[in-house]
Formats: C-alpha cells, structure tokens, sequence
C-alpha cells in the first residue's frame, strides 16, 4: 500500500517531464534543417531520434534499481541537470555522426526523469487514483507536444536549429536549481532501501510473469508505431509534401499537444466511465481511423483537425499501460516502470528506422497507414489478453 507523501513536489516533477518532454518532440519540425545541415536525407537524419531513443531504453537497466536504492527524487534531480548540459552541447554537433553520439548521452540521462518520478508517485499514491495523479503529472509531458513543435520550429526557422537546443538546456538546469531549493535537505537524505526485487532480479522477476511479459510486449509495439514510427514523422510530412514551413509545422503539431493535455483533465472521468478495458480499446480504434485519416489528407489542414483528437485517443491509450505499470513490480516500483520504459524506447528506436526506410520507400502515407493497423491490432490483442482482470 502506497505510504502518505507530501504531494506539493509534484509541480516540480511535472516541470522536468515538461524539459524531458521537449527534448522528445524538438526534433519533429527541425529535421529537414538537420538534413540539410549535415548534407543528408530525412531519413538518414532521424537516426538522431532512434539514438535518443534508444539510449533513453538502454539507460533503463541501471536508473530503474538505482532510484529504487538510492532515492527516486535524488535520481530525478542528477538526471535533469546532466540533461541540461548535454542537451546544450548537442547545439555544437559538427556532424551528423557528432549530433547522433551527443543524442545517445542526452538520452541515457533523460530515461531517468519521467519513469523514475512515475514510481515515485506510484509509491504515494493508491492505485484507484493513480490514473489521475499521474495525468496531472503528465501535464509538464504534454505541455511540451504542446509547445515543443511550434516553439522549436520558431527558434529554428530565426536562428538555426542549434538554438533550439541551447534554449531547451539552459531551461532544464534553471529547473533542476529550482527543484533542488525545493527539496532542500531531503536531496541528500539516505533512502530506505527497496523492500527487494531490484536489480537485475528485478526484471527477471516482471519477465517470468505472464502479465509482466505481455505488458513489456505492448510497450514494445506501442513505442514502434507509435512513439517512433507515426508521431515523429508528422512535421517533416507537412513540409514535404504541403510545403509548410518548419514554424507553421510546428503549430500544426502542437494540436497533438491540446488533445494530450485534454486527457490529463478528463483522465478521473474518462476511467471511470469506460474502464481501463474500454479505454485502451476506444483509444486504439480511434488511433486507427485517425491515423488513417492523415495518411490520405489531400490537403495540411485536414492533418491539423485531427492533431487534437489524436492527442486525446493516444494519451488514454497510452495512459492505461502506463498506469499498469506501476503495479507490475511494487516492491521494487522504479525498476518495474524502468522496464516499460525499455521496452517502449527499444520500440521507438526500432520503429524510427524502420518508418524512416518505409516512407524512404513508399511515403508518408504508407508509413501512416502501416502504424494504424498495428495500433488497431495492438488495442484489440492488449483488451481481450491484458485487461481482463482490474490491476490494484
């Protein structure tokens, strides 16, 4: 049973999800600067969002029992300032091999904000209100699908695409000086240990239970059509084949942000009405028509009226598997939540190149179809396999 916390640190929290959130999503409108940089394509480029991701998952091994050992809001706190600081240098990548080198460091530290301060709330909050706390927690995340785009697409489009990462390091560390004032002493008060299952006995613990084995497998999948293969892939599909500039891009995209930040208001009512059952459910159906919907928009704004729903139906479906997460381990909370996130960056990682090479080959609207099948499929498979029994 969560014990009793002092919730007011969850603003701060939220904060550096907001910084986390926006090193996810800076690069969408800022791509084909990128490209065009380095002297290379679109595709090649986004190999730069699969370093992050892919980083952002390996780093999962060690900042899961570490938080777990040493203190979550400890761990949180050294991530984001090493976030700032390697955010920052990626503005002095000479080379597309550089800028990639740099994404991985920038990415190994930032696995460890949002998944760490989830098991953090985990820890204090009962399960029947987890959804909700954690939706307002997600609101620094979605504040920053908000705003990212179209405030680095405006930074770039003025001034490089190398400012928009200047901008997003120097707000990190002005965050971590401030969460650490905040938390004062508490920073470096030794923690009560785990009460086991940590470590690498951790995840041999989630992956010998069935339910934590198709829980890691829906990340996985959701973070290759989703996170890597769809999501990222919108700005550069509005430049390129609408010709929007990378700024109107950007605001465009910011729609997703205005859907997403609908749900961490309606999230107490959404689950209450339809159930975590019938959310995933709806939430993947109306991914999959969405989706589909963009891949054949004959003209850009058809794509920036379904930003918004789409935010919406993703972050409901992405919201109950996150929310799964958090009891998947409880004794041993920050590892658990650590392996989702693995699992869901390994996804990503995979899916950016794997959509990068599709649309090479076929084009956007191939890629955008692809990724509504297979989150249809995955709503449909996660409803009748994982969901059938209330988790708590």
């Amino acid at each position: 049973m969560p014990r009793p916390a002092d919730l007011s640190i969850l603003p701060w929290l939220s904060a550096a999800a907001f910084a986390a959130g926006c090193g996810m999503r800076l690069l969408d409108p800022l791509l084909p600067m990128v490209a065009g940089d380095f002297g290379t394509t679109v595709g090649a480029a986004s190999t730069v969002i699969a370093a992050f991701a892919l980083a952002y998952g390996a780093g999962q091994v060690v900042v899961g029992p570490v938080g777990d050992r040493q203190g979550k809001l400890r761990v949180v706190w050294l991530a984001l300032l090493l976030y700032g600081l390697c955010t920052a240098a990626c503005a002095l990548a000479w080379s597309l091999g550089a800028m990639v080198a740099l994404r991985v460091l920038t990415g190994a530290v930032a696995g460890a904000i949002i998944p760490v301060s989830i098991a953090w709330i985990g820890d204090n909050v009962p399960y029947q209100d987890r959804q909700a706390m954690l939706g307002r927690f997600l609101t620094g995340m979605v504040l920053a699908q908000l705003l990212a785009g179209p405030v680095s697409g405006v930074v770039g489009e003025h001034f490089g695409w190398r400012a928009s990462f200047l901008v997003l390091g120097v707000m990190a560390l002005v965050v971590a000086l401030a969460l650490a004032l905040r938390l004062g002493g508490a920073l470096w008060r030794k923690p009560e240990r785990a009460e086991g299952g940590g470590g690498v006995a951790g995840y041999y613990a989630i992956l010998r239970r069935r339910t934590g084995r198709r829980l890691l497998a829906a990340a996985f999948i959701d973070g290759f059509c989703l996170f890597g293969g769809a999501f990222p892939f919108i700005g550069a599909y509005l430049i390129e084949r609408f010709h929007l500039s990378a700024a109107e891009a950007g605001f465009v995209v910011a729609g997703f942000g205005i859907g997403a930040f609908a749900y961490t208001r309606l999230a107490r009512w959404l689950i209450g009405r339809f159930g975590e059952r019938g959310l995933i459910l709806i939430g993947g159906v109306a991914l999959f028509g969405l989706l589909g919907a963009m891949a054949v928009a004959p003209v850009w704004w058809v794509v920036a009226g379904l930003q918004v729903p789409a935010g919406l139906a993703f972050f409901a479906f992405h919201g109950v598997l996150q929310t799964r997460a958090t009891e998947a381990l409880p004794e041993a909370r920050a590892t658990a939540v650590s392996a989702f996130a693995m699992a869901l960056f390994f996804g990503q990682s995979l899916g950016s190149l794997g959509f990068g090479l599709v649309i090479g080959l076929a084009g956007y609207g191939a890629g955008l179809g692809l990724a509504a099948l297979v989150v249809l499929a995955l709503a449909i498979w996660t409803q009748r396999v994982l969901f059938a029994r209330p988790a708590g």
